[in-house]
Formats: structure tokens, sequence, C-alpha cells
């Protein structure tokens, strides 16, 4: 803990780890020996757009529990494409989508993650690229992407997209694969939801891909405050904050539009239904993906919205691609990040908020030391994240001695 002027205690941001389960081979047992208290998860067994119930949400809380952990955060509560594109049983999905949050809410969880990302989640090329000291991280490379884009997918208004020198160099990247390759890029890039693996085929990609034809940013963003303004009013009944997660890449790709990427767009999804319960999930790795973004500016304007922190870093490079960084390295100045973070805590004790120890994840590690003899989900090794989460710790408690502490 430390103090504000007015000797008010500014809590600690709330330490956790993200969890896919039973299944994920890094356990319960070991996330209690890094320090975090809480844990970041969801029912990735049911498929979006299907209610989950009482009782699967009591078991997976109760298996939580009895490590003497706790269930933070829900991440994520998936939407139903129905929604996204605006089709005719959206409604329906909606209301599947509410009664899962009447469920959570009776449980107990208050803070709930989402995104509006079509079709695919984040998407990267290359799943093992080695640092200089052999660390493994994962990268999305601007040029692989477009070889993909242009010659594997095929989709013919790429080549308007892309430059002659894009294509140019996108054919001599593909050139230089083999085949086996060539697989292994387009299972990356089409593989579906985090925590389930769920790999799209071509056919199937090119299914989804016709049904965004005609939604732009401009339709998918109505959509999306369409979707809000049915369920934030309920949520804020029930206590429950909904928090978007932006885009990752934060930029259009496959055609595909985006609309949580930038401060305006943010600032477009809480005006969407301006209420406690619409929130950000206010990731540093997605957003600090796009030069443009202001992200110690960001959380200054917007940080009373924020109700969850994804702490990560990715180091940019000139033609777009970027590679996970260490979590105090990279083009993000975490410490101009975390600062902010902290003024918004002080904001908060002194206004009278409750909602001050702000969950927090490491995201997104490298594949260091023992990492490698486990085969986990893509950027979640227990040893790298516990590195993330150790210096996120101790910048936090740095900054705060340094600003309250007499």
């Amino acid at each position: 803990m430390s103090y504000t002027d007015n000797n008010e205690m500014i809590a600690d941001l709330e330490q956790t780890f993200r969890w896919f389960g039973p299944n994920d081979p890094v356990s319960l047992a070991d996330i209690t020996q890094t320090g975090a208290t809480g844990i970041v998860t969801a029912l990735h067994h049911i498929p979006a757009g299907k209610e989950w119930s009482m009782d699967e949400i009591n078991k997976r809380k109760g298996i939580i529990e009895a490590s003497g952990l706790r269930w933070s955060v829900v991440e994520s509560v998936n939407i139903h494409e129905s929604i996204r594109i605006a089709g005719s049983e959206r409604d329906t999905y909606i209301e599947k989508y509410i009664n899962t949050l009447r469920n959570l809410a009776q449980a107990g969880l208050r803070i709930v993650c989402y995104n509006f990302m079509p079709v695919l989640d984040w998407t990267r090329t290359d799943l093992d690229h080695r640092l200089p000291n052999n660390a493994s991280a994962l990268r999305y490379d601007a040029i692989a992407l477009a070889a993909f884009d242009l010659y594997l997918l095929q989709r013919p208004e790429a080549f308007d997209e892309f430059t002659e020198e894009q294509q140019r160099k996108a054919k001599q990247y593909l050139d230089g694969l083999s085949d086996d390759d060539k697989t292994k890029l387009i299972n990356i890039i089409m593989a579906g939801l985090p925590g389930t693996d769920e790999v799209f085929t071509m056919d199937e990609f090119k299914v989804h891909l016709k049904r965004y034809e005609h939604i732009d940013a401009t339709v998918l963003k109505q959509n999306m405050a369409y979707f809000l303004r049915a369920i934030i009013p309920e949520a804020e009944r029930l206590g429950v904050k909904m928090c978007v997660h932006p885009d990752d890449p934060p930029f259009p790709i496959l055609g595909l539009p985006r609309v949580v990427s930038t401060e305006r767009d943010l600032a477009d999804v809480v005006n969407a239904c301006p209420s406690p319960s619409n929130g950000i999930t206010f990731c540093t790795g997605s957003l600090g993906a796009n030069p443009k973004n202001d992200l110690p500016g960001m959380v200054a304007r917007l940080g009373a919205h924020i109700h969850f922190l994804h702490l990560r870093n990715v180091q940019r490079e000139p033609d777009g691609s970027f590679y996970e960084a260490d979590h105090l390295g990279g083009s993000t100045d975490m410490y101009a990040v975390m600062k902010r973070i902290i003024l918004e805590q002080q904001k908060r004790a002194e206004s009278g908020r409750e909602d001050i120890s702000i969950p927090m994840r490491p995201d997104h590690g490298h594949k260091i030391l023992d990492d490698h003899r486990y085969d986990t989900y893509p950027g979640y090794s227990v040893i790298g994240r516990l590195k993330g989460l150790a210096e996120l710790r101790g910048l936090e408690m740095g900054i705060k001695r340094t600003l309250f502490d007499r």
C-alpha cells in the first residue's frame, strides 16, 4: 500500500494470471507460486452464442477457489457472429448473452472482458520467433501476412490494398517457403479463439469473409453500438462491468474491418451507451502496435473507464511488423503507462470509488527456461509471464513509493 497526499491508501493493482481451464498445461498450483491472487479465465469449451449455465460457472469457480485463488475476471464471453453482422438471429443471441451475464453475476463474477474482432481473434504469423537470447516470442510479420492474403488466400481485393513493392516482397517471401512452411503459416493465421484448438480451413474462412462483404468499419461500429445498448442497461443493473478488448493487430487485415483500434474508437465505445458498466480492457500490447496511439495519454483521458489491464509490450518495425518484447522493453514506455494508471487509482481513491485495485495481468510472455518443455497455449508460458509479472510488480511499487511515500 502507498498513500496519497490526503493520507488515503492506494491499493495495489490486483495481480492476476490467465488460465485456460483444467486442460491448461499451466496448473493452478503453478500459478499460486507466481504471486498472482486472481485468475482470468472463461468456459472455453462452450461455443460462442450458447448460454453459460450456473452449474458450469460454479464448477469452474469451485476449482479455482479450492486452489486458494479467486476468479477475478471472465475473459472472454465471446460474441456470436450473428451479432457482429446484424444477422436475423442477433436479438436471440443477445438475449442468450444477457442470460450468461445474469448467471455470472449470480455467481459473484462482476468483470467481463469481450472483443468485437470479426471472425479471428488476435493474429500472428510466427509463434516461435527466436530472440537473440533464444527466448521464443510471438511475431506479426507484415510481409508474411501479405503473402498469405495475396497468394494463399487469393483474396482479389488484396491486390488493390498492397503496393507493388509490398506485393513483390510478399511473392519473394512466399517463394522462399516450403510446402510445410506454407501449411504452418496458414494454420497459424487461421487459428480460432484462444483456449481452443479450432483452425479454420481456407474454404470456411472465405465463407466468413463473404458475410462481411458489405460491412465496413462504419457498419460494424453501428452493430457494436446496437449490442451495447442492448446489454449495458442490464449489466449495470447486475453490477457487471463490461470491458472491450482492443483489436489485435489494431488495423484492418484480410479485408476485415476493425473498430476498437484507436483512442477515438475507445471513446466511441464508451459513448455508445454511457454507463459505469461500459468500459475498457486496456491492452498495451494491442494498442501499442499502432505507433499513432499515445498510450499514457489514453490512460489519462479514458482512465475512468478502464476496468481491466493487459500489460505487455511489442517492438514495432518500420513496415508494420512487430514482435512481443520484454514487458518493460519494446516500443511502449511502460513506466509512463504505469504512472498514469497509478494516478488514475489516486483519482478513484479521492473520489470515493471502490474499484481502485484494478485487475492486471502480464500478457503474452516469452517462452524461456523450462517453458520450452511444455506445450502451452501461444503466449501463455508460465515462467515468461512470471518474469513479466515480477517486473510489473516492481515497477508499480517503485512508482508508488516515489509518488506517495514520505
